[in-house]
């Protein structure tokens, strides 16, 4: 199963996030608050997929995504925000995100698009 890294500011999400996962049999290997702690982790953990959301304290999800694509250009990552702005999907798009889920998000949603990622690491 997946390895997941979950970047949130909120600890309500990252604990449905987590909860939702491991339920599912998806192993979260790490959770951070902020960008830069998610970019540090990421680094130390080498995770299979990474949710990040958008509006984070100290480094956005746009920007981290855009560090994480150029350190690694094959790794897996899932938006989320609150905000479904045609711009800013457009643009997490253009940085390489892999799946972007709007919040309120669903169960089947989030977990669709943890199985498109691994689906399309593993052809």
């Amino acid at each position: 199963m997946a390895g997941i890294l979950i970047v949130d500011d909120s600890p309500v999400n990252r604990n449905l996030l987590r909860n939702m996962l491991e339920i599912e049999g998806y192993e979260v290997v790490g959770e951070a608050e902020n960008g830069k702690e998610g970019y540090d982790k990421f680094l130390d953990l080498s995770p299979s997929i990474t949710i990040l959301d958008i509006s984070m304290p100290q480094l956005n999800g746009i920007d981290l995504l855009r560090l994480i694509k150029s350190r690694d250009p094959l790794a897996k990552v899932v938006m989320l925000s609150a905000n479904s702005e045609s711009e800013k999907v457009r643009e997490a798009a253009q940085h390489g995100a892999d799946e972007y889920v709007t919040k309120p998000y669903t169960k089947t949603a989030v977990l669709e698009a943890i199985k498109r990622c691994v689906e399309s690491a593993n052809s």
